[in-house]
């Protein structure tokens, strides 16, 4: 959801005006205010009242504060089910850290004078953070194989019990058995399998209240040693080979995610092994979706959880991965943190929430009024931004996050992401964790992220959105191209959410050909976005209506042949680049990808007019070449140059 740089805003803010609350406001926007109200009348004209209503905690530790009338009070004892203490006021004020427990917690504020009881304040929290253990995996090897170690598991927060059982597990999808696997003890060492490759072992902790947690760690073996993989600094392997659609529930039918469940077969067909869901989140009817009203519910209109579990798990089944587009910068004005706060100002518990300027006014996110920034120095925000991540991870299996914004937290709190990382790679080390920002600054895949954007130096430019307007185009490519490449794999796109009218509608079926041939040849992971596969033409933030999947230009079996190919030869997956010169520079772009000997030669035409080449690399002169899109062969000879008519393209390899 970036501010993209363009003379139109590319986030649409129909149906976007605020209505009152009504009868189909959230439960929980209702539930919170009459709390508000309750404990409004419950202060009035006592002799201690609480500075701030009760309502939902993300910390097993709050501070309290209340108003006492001294005159009536010399000592206010503040309870909680965990704990009673006993505070003398200052100045007309108390103010005391009181734990609490997981779910409903009832302080109360008891004014006493000279041992009496002079009048109460009570009031409610929930605590959402779950009070379970948390189990943590150590992992070392040996020369046969690895040590799994729980001992460093940590007991539950606050209601704390011992640890009484581990169950260690291999996970399904790895590359082969692991022997001794199931197990039970604090340690255990397995040898190293004898097949090479990334494997995943499951610990399952239970303490004496049989309260649970998960955690996952990895392996890998190669040429029959294993060793751990830090999944802290290591991204996951699987995302070499990613190919990623984005998904916009409504577009595929009226039934949301049921639809998009009924077109996985095409889409595996395709070639896709990796779907991004555009935000299921709920938000406000008409919004997109990155107006959040609630972290932890799927959006009404777009299903059900049943229907999400349903879409992931027939993923998997097919062999694809689905990672959610997640908004952790800024919440809606609808929601009923935003809505208390509007209510009560400094008397809501949430005023903290939410990142302010000079004059104390909540900001927003740029000119959206109504997407108000979080406040990422505030504890409770980061443990509630990182339990609504880790919620869709243990709940539905998630396999990753698109983020939305990610550099907003960044620059409000840079050191948030490393510890956002490292909470969800403890339960599920090979997520994908996409940051919407661009490649070009080293932050993000220094700092939680596995991957980045394809932008220029300014938030939200899409690196390749001048080119093609050019005069030269395969020239201002190889300029973008060339700052694109780093250790960090970059998300590249011809069009996405952001992106406005879709490719083939300003450049037609010829320009996109060679575009998407270039996009499925570079280094990077590659993206399609809802009905680019078959040209569908349509805005994403106009456009709410089912699209047609019979489109008019034959794309389809042209992007599955390029996705077939990018999975077939190595070489396309990897991170070697070398540009070629060529006499036609501003309109042909040359490239090989990994070395001479065993690389794949791109050539591709931009240009309105035939053009030829003829810089072969030296160890492809005078051998046989096969046009991996054609089956046709080629001896590339000196002085004998290829031609290459008008959007035209080449990919060959040695036969």
């Amino acid at each position: 959801m970036a501010k993209v740089a363009s003379s139109k805003s590319p986030r649409s803010c129909k149906a976007r005006e605020h209505r009152p609350l009504g009868s189909r406001a959230p439960w929980r926007v209702v539930t919170i205010l009459l709390s508000l109200l309750l404990a409004t009348a419950a202060a009035a004209n006592g002799p201690v009242a609480f500075s701030t209503t009760g309502g939902e905690a993300w910390t097993f530790e709050k501070q309290i504060e209340a108003t006492v009338d001294e005159d009536r009070c010399d000592i206010v004892v503040i309870t909680s089910p965990r704990t009673s203490v006993a505070v003398r006021p200052q100045g007309g004020r108390v103010r005391a850290h009181v734990p609490l427990l997981g779910g409903g917690n009832r302080i109360t504020a008891e004014c006493r004078r000279n041992d009496r009881v002079g009048g109460a304040a009570r009031q409610d929290w929930n605590v959402r953070l779950r009070d379970v253990p948390k189990a943590r995996i150590g992992m070392s090897a040996t020369e046969s194989g690895i040590v799994l170690d729980a001992t460093g598991s940590e007991k539950a927060p606050a209601r704390a019990e011992p640890i009484v059982r581990n169950v260690w597990s291999a996970r399904k999808d790895n590359p082969g058995p692991i022997a001794g696997l199931p197990a039970h003890d604090d340690r255990v060492s397995v040898p190293a399998p004898s097949v090479d490759g990334e494997y995943n072992v499951t610990l399952e902790i239970a303490d004496a209240a049989g309260r649970r947690d998960r955690s996952t760690a990895t392996f890998r073996v190669q040429n029959g040693r294993a060793q751990p993989v830090d999944s802290v600094r290591e991204r996951p392997s699987w995302i070499n080979g990613a190919v990623v659609y984005g998904v916009v529930p409504p577009l595929f039918g009226k039934r949301g995610i049921a639809d998009v469940t009924a077109h996985l077969d095409r889409l595996a067909a395709l070639g896709v092994n990796t779907l991004w869901l555009a935000p299921i989140t709920a938000s406000p009817q008409g919004d997109f979706g990155y107006a959040v009203t609630d972290y932890f519910r799927v959006r009404p209109s777009y299903g059900s959880d049943a229907d999400l579990r349903a879409l992931i798990a027939a993923a998997h089944a097919r062999g694809i991965r689905v990672i959610m587009d997640f908004v952790p910068n800024h919440l809606s004005d609808r929601h009923a943190y935003f809505m208390s706060v509007q209510a009560r100002a400094h008397a809501s518990p949430y005023f903290d929430f939410f990142a302010r300027d000079a004059s104390g006014s909540a900001v927003h996110y740029f000119e959206w009024n109504n997407l108000k920034n979080l406040n990422f120095d505030n504890p409770e925000v980061r443990s509630l931004v990182i339990e609504a991540f880790a919620y869709w991870v243990r709940e539905f299996d998630i396999d990753g996050f698109r983020v939305d914004v990610a550099w907003g937290p960044r620059q409000r709190a840079p050191d948030f992401w490393p510890s956002w990382r490292a909470e969800l790679k403890r339960i599920k080390p090979d997520l994908m964790l996409l940051a919407e920002a661009s490649i070009r600054d080293p932050y993000y895949g220094r700092n939680g992220f596995d991957a980045a954007y394809d932008w220029t130096e300014k938030l939200g430019e899409w690196a390749w959105r001048d080119a093609f307007d050019s005069a030269a185009p395969a020239r201002s490519l190889r300029a973008a191209i060339s700052a694109s490449l780093s250790d960090t794999p970059v998300m590249r796109f011809l069009e996405n959410n952001d992106t406005g009218a879709r490719f083939i509608t300003r450049y037609g079926p010829g320009r996109t050909r060679v575009a998407s041939a270039m996009l499925f040849t570079l280094p990077g992971i590659p993206s399609l976005y809802t009905g680019q596969e078959v040209g569908a033409a349509y805005e994403p933030y106009e456009t709410s209506a089912p699209i047609t999947w019979d489109g008019p230009h034959g794309l389809q079996p042209w992007y599955a042949r390029l996705i077939a190919l990018r999975h077939a030869y190595p070489a396309l997956r990897s991170q070697e680049l070398t540009f070629l010169e060529t006499d036609a520079a501003d309109h042909v772009l040359v490239y090989l990808r990994g070395g001479e000997q065993d690389g794949i030669l791109v050539l591709l035409n931009y240009g309105e007019k035939a053009a030829e080449f003829e810089e072969y690399p030296a160890a492809m002169i005078g051998r046989p070449l096969v046009d991996l899109l054609t089956g046709n062969g080629f001896i590339p000879e000196r002085g004998k140059p290829l031609q290459l008519p008008p959007h035209d393209v080449r990919i060959f390899k040695l036969n």
